[in-house]
């Protein structure tokens, strides 16, 4: 840095949606550390800095705003005033409701943009209650001339270009750019395209944290005129970074420091872990509970659970039944003891004989079938609930993506929760983080080796294993890849080389079950294409499974 840079601080923080007041005072906190400890001159936060990222229909509501104009002028009052402060916000104009960004100086705010570009895909539903903007905003900061933009702006020629013709030497971009697998890839691919067309460096702010199914992972960075990147913000974790531009050479970025990439493996597991810490701290739990089976998918759960909240503050309860394996019984107490959580070991033959012997009647004539299978996964489910109920710890729900998706889950049984942490993760890349995860602390792996290897089994029949009832794993998370996130029918996925009676039996099952997915808890997107927000199909349908 030379003393003669313009420096700039990237607010790259976690903010709570509808605690405005605490956002205020995030942002009031962060821009006095701007200014004492670095001595900045502007300092850029995410998209809606002051509502939380998204608001949803509690943009409705006419006290939004007042809540908001109160929260402007307390900051206006308050930040250093020779900072340049950027931030976020709702605003009504002319009776019309905006996402806008405003710029703070001197006690007023000196400048307002209003995004033109509104996203209405996937999760994204802007146009439900703004309306765009269709004006440039660049601003005088210390004699430079800087444009401002928000999130979806950047993906679109548009801005860039308006923000060039009137003489803009940088664009800030507030962003709420919510992660997905190789999210970070299309990105750096945007920017670089971005930058070239306008000829002028970039700083892309983005939002760090979990808010529901949504996981914003920050990887905020800076890229200069011809789009390499100068500086990348490491993901997942909240922080100041600030990043300095040379005011003699057209505002050119210096090198700072470029977060290296992670792997697919590192991203969504730290994915997972950001999503369990905000879902359970802002929703003011003490903690977390989850039945532990000895199987992968909640010996994976319980990691995250661990990694994301500390082992004081999570339980694990193994409840065998007839058919559970002693290996199943040895694997849940290693886990457990690997972890060093709270382990509990509570039998449900109690339980599930007096639901049968009230049930006798009601059964008699009927041969056993997934009735008695179901019975056993509620009677958990009872235990996991009151267990929640006494001790205000979650229920941490461990069905992943490929199950789920055709049904091979139980309402009210072990769907019985209040957050899926593997919701979005097919089974095939369940495995794959087991290993990553036992690779961070190879001397005490949290997840023994036969857990991994041995086939996957639900243990609510004699020697029962999954792919007795579905598809090898790696087979069906590749058809559901393609018509769930791809939109692929039935016939080209065949036409990808996949047997047709095993195609059709998948998707038929998908379609048939979107009334369990409506039932289920929450949880971490991690793809593309979820099974939340941002998947919209009518339970009630008679759509050919072909088609």
């Amino acid at each position: 840095m030379k003393n003669n840079d313009l420096q700039i601080i990237i607010a790259q923080l976690d903010f709570m949606v509808g605690d405005i007041d605490g956002n205020a005072a995030q942002i009031l906190s962060a821009a006095q550390q701007a200014h004492d400890q670095y001595g900045a001159d502007l300092i850029v936060f995410p998209e809606l800095t002051l509502t939380g990222y998204p608001p949803e229909d509690l943009l409705f509501r006419d006290s939004i705003r007042i809540r908001v104009e109160k929260a402007l002028s307390r900051l206006c009052s308050s930040l250093p005033p020779e900072l340049y402060v950027l931030i976020g916000y709702p605003r009504k104009a002319e009776g019309t409701l905006h996402n806008a960004a405003g710029l703070i100086y001197q006690g007023r705010v000196i400048a307002e943009y209003f995004k033109q570009e509104l996203p209405n895909y996937l999760v994204f539903d802007e146009k439900r209650y703004f309306q765009p903007g269709d004006q440039p905003c660049v601003v005088d900061v210390r004699g430079h001339q800087i444009a401002i933009t928000i999130c979806e702006d950047i993906w679109h020629a548009g801005p860039m270009s308006q923000a060039r013709n009137a003489g803009a030497e940088l664009m800030l971009n507030l962003n709420a750019s919510p992660f997905h697998l190789n999210k970070e890839t299309v990105r750096k691919e945007l920017l670089l395209k971005r930058a070239q067309e306008g000829g002028m460096p970039i700083v892309y702010a983005n939002l760090v944290g979990g808010q529901d199914e949504l996981v914003f992972d920050g990887g905020s960075m800076v890229v200069d005129a011809r789009g390499e990147p100068t500086f990348r913000a490491a993901a997942f974790k909240a922080g100041l970074f600030p990043v300095f531009f040379d005011v003699e050479n057209k505002l050119a970025p210096r090198l700072v420091s470029v977060a290296p990439d992670l792997s697919k493996e590192a991203s969504a597991y730290s994915a997972l872990v950001l999503a369990v810490k905000d879902y359970v701290n802002k929703n003011g739990f003490k903690g977390a509970v989850l039945g532990l089976s000895g199987g992968v998918d909640s010996a994976l759960t319980l990691a995250v659970a661990v990694d994301a909240l500390g082992a004081d503050r999570v339980e694990a309860v193994m409840m065998p039944f007839r058919y559970t394996s002693q290996m199943s019984l040895e694997d849940a107490e290693m886990e457990a003891n690997a972890l060093a959580v709270n382990y509990k070991v509570i039998p449900i033959e109690p339980m599930y004989e007096a639901f049968m012997n009230s049930l006798a009647k009601e059964f008699e004539g009927t041969e056993k079938d997934t009735t008695e299978e179901n019975i056993q996964a509620r009677c958990r489910g009872v235990i996991l609930m009151a267990i929640s109920n006494k001790k205000r710890f979650i229920v941490l729900t461990t069905g992943n993506k490929s199950e789920m998706s055709v049904g091979y889950a139980t309402l009210y049984g072990d769907m019985a929760g209040g957050f899926d942490v593997l919701k979005d993760v097919p089974k095939t890349l369940v495995f794959r983080l087991c290993e990553y995860r036992n690779s961070l602390t190879p001397d005490n792996p949290p997840i023994p080796q036969r857990v991994i290897d041995r086939p996957p089994s639900a243990e609510l029949a004699p020697d029962q294993k999954d792919e007795d009832s579905l598809p090898p794993y790696p087979v069906l998370d590749a058809i559901l890849e393609m018509y769930v996130e791809r939109d692929f029918s039935a016939d080209a996925i065949v036409a990808q080389g996949y047997d047709s009676e095993t195609v059709r039996w998948v998707i038929r099952q998908v379609d048939l079950n979107e009334y369990k997915r409506r039932q289920s808890p929450v949880g971490a997107r991690i793809t593309a294409r979820a099974f939340g927000r941002d998947r919209r199909y009518p339970i009630t349908c008679k759509w050919p499974a072909g088609v």
